[in-house]
């Protein structure tokens, strides 16, 4: 996760986000989103709104951070939404959020793998 906040500030610095709700939300319907994140602290109507915007448009979208780490991240205040307007760095970023969640879940699962077993004896 660390790796995908970085980038957004590289991303930040060569003018490839919208951040803030209403930018975000102007990026996706003009078509220049490639990806929207929204923190994980993010209001229930706001997740509701990017879902609905997003599925509809074919935009992937993923949750990272806290509303605190993403403002940081782009040198900004708190953002709870933050489009990616460039297809490199929205690939990017996507690939870098995936592989650390997927690592976290290995060392869920290497935690608490003996808990697991144990249920169901």
């Amino acid at each position: 996760m660390d790796k995908a906040i970085s980038m957004l500030g590289l991303a930040e610095r060569a003018g490839k986000l919208a951040s803030g709700s209403f930018s975000c939300e102007k990026a996706v319907r003009d078509g220049k989103a490639f990806l929207v994140i929204l923190s994980g602290d993010a209001k229930k109507n706001t997740v509701s709104s990017f879902t609905n915007m997003c599925a509809y448009r074919g935009i992937p979208m993923i949750r990272l951070g806290t509303t605190e780490s993403l403002g940081h991240a782009i040198g900004k205040g708190d953002r709870s939404a933050i489009a990616v307007t460039d297809r490199g760095f929205a690939d990017s970023i996507r690939k870098a959020a995936q592989r650390a969640a997927s690592c976290a879940e290995q060392i869920k699962d290497a935690e608490g793998g003996d808990d697991v077993q144990n249920k169901d004896q």
